[in-house]
């Protein structure tokens, strides 16, 4: 591991912790095992680091969501792509949920401005989806819902996972994971089975 990739996941560990603003560089520093000197010659402020961390995050998914919206997708294929795709991509960055929403509730217009940097494809999805009605694919629904619908199914799970975990599967981990695995194809399901034309 290089001495960047040391401070980045010592910043993460911090941030999920302590927030941008509880968060101190000295902290990451100890964190990383290395001296704040180091830490500063890699990243100038605790700013620069929390945004390289968010943009590292969100550049691992755009693209491929960019590739699946494709002038031959369809909104079913969309759905079953993207809900393994992103329950993966949590998976594999479970500080992801609590640190945005951490900072959403400090200080959303920055976490509103690095989103918006990152050019999600919200308007090919919309596209996407006024197309499916029109086709008479699925019922009428708002693209914003559809949209918060498949995020709030996705990252729920992760952000209430001490609370589902303890009361839900009394405490024990394994079965949370295993249900967990199983949570994709529910999704799918549900997203689907609500969008069947009337």
């Amino acid at each position: 591991m290089t001495t960047e990739e040391q401070i980045v996941n010592a910043a993460r560990k911090v941030f999920v912790r302590k927030g941008l603003q509880g968060a101190k560089m000295q902290e990451i520093a100890d964190e990383a095992g290395i001296n704040k000197a180091l830490l500063h010659y890699y990243f100038r402020s605790k700013d620069k680091l929390f945004d390289h961390i968010f943009t590292e995050a969100f550049q691992q998914i755009i693209p491929s969501l960019r590739q699946s919206l494709n002038e031959k997708a369809d909104i079913v294929i969309f759905i079953q792509f993207f809900v393994p795709f992103y329950l993966n991509f949590i998976q594999k960055n479970p500080y992801l949920p609590q640190f945005i929403m951490h900072e959403l509730s400090q200080n959303p217009e920055r976490i509103a401005g690095l989103a918006h940097a990152q050019n999600f494809p919200f308007d090919s999805l919309k596209v996407l989806i006024d197309k499916a009605i029109k086709e008479q694919q699925i019922r009428f629904v708002e693209p914003e819902n559809l949209i918060i619908n498949m995020l709030a199914l996705t990252i729920f799970p992760f952000v209430a996972r001490p609370m589902i975990e303890q009361i839900i599967f009394k405490g024990k981990q394994e079965a949370y994971e295993n249900f967990m695995q199983k949570r994709a194809d529910d999704i799918i399901q549900t997203i689907l089975t609500s969008l069947r034309p009337i």
